[in-house]
């Protein structure tokens, strides 16, 4: 296995700068398994909506299709559990993709409750406690 950081992602999704694109797509469609760490997920949807414009939704797309592809697993959280919070995501409108994925890792961990200041976390059905 190897991995990929938050740039070659991008590069991958958006297609410029073109030369580096090529070879984001030739890595993550090539044979090997692709691992992409939480971090980068979470850093790959802030660059596609910040950085690009694009629209959450659509950020949300891109990466289940990204974590649909055989050859590509999760680092630090089973794929299955990721992508169900990305799918759970779609349906909680304004929650950060972020959000989602902390709750994910959380819930895998059995890591309960999340304590945390922020009350919409309770939007995506985990148990969570203030400090």
């Amino acid at each position: 296995m190897i991995s990929a950081d938050t740039s070659v992602i991008v590069r991958y999704l958006v297609g410029t700068p073109v030369a580096q694109a090529k070879r984001a797509a030739a890595l993550i469609d090539g044979d090997e398994t692709v691992g992409i760490a939480v971090v980068a997920l979470i850093e790959t949807a802030h660059v596609l909506q910040t950085q690009y414009g694009v629209d959450r939704a659509d950020v949300l797309d891109v990466l289940i299709e990204l974590l649909t592809r055989e050859n590509v697993v999760v680092l630090g959280l089973s794929s299955a559990n990721a992508l169900g919070a990305l799918v759970r995501a779609r349906s909680i409108a304004g929650s950060p993709i972020g959000d989602a994925l902390i709750v994910a890792i959380s819930r895998e961990a059995s890591a309960l409750p999340l304590f945390t200041f922020d009350r919409d976390l309770t939007r995506h059905g985990f148990p969570v406690a203030a400090p």
